[in-house]
């Protein structure tokens, strides 16, 4: 897996980045797991989630693939993987997030 320098921070991410959007809904806890696992046997170190996901947002899934992610972590190696994450700005579109 070619690696690249995270701009000036001397962390190195795989090229690829996996996003787990869809983690919660779309793609099962299992599923989601296997996907990353694949990911981390296959060079990839970068994972990119968000509070909001799985998307569509709604108040039901709010925060699952975090969830999802982070108990898969808790079995890795923490080091070996580089997390990319967003929180929500305001917006009355997610008023279950922080209050909109």
């Amino acid at each position: 897996m070619k690696m690249n320098p995270m701009g000036r921070t001397g962390v190195m991410v795989s090229e690829l980045c996996l996003g787990t959007m869809t983690f919660g809904t779309q793609t099962s806890e299992s599923e989601g797991r296997a996907q990353m696992d694949c990911a981390l046997g296959n060079g990839i170190n970068f994972v990119d989630t968000a509070e909001m996901y799985p998307s569509p947002s709604s108040r039901e899934t709010y925060g699952i693939s975090e969830k999802i992610l982070g108990k898969w972590l808790k079995q890795k190696d923490r080091q070996a993987v580089v997390l990319a994450t967003k929180a929500a700005g305001p917006g009355t579109f997610v008023p279950w997030i922080r209050g909109g």
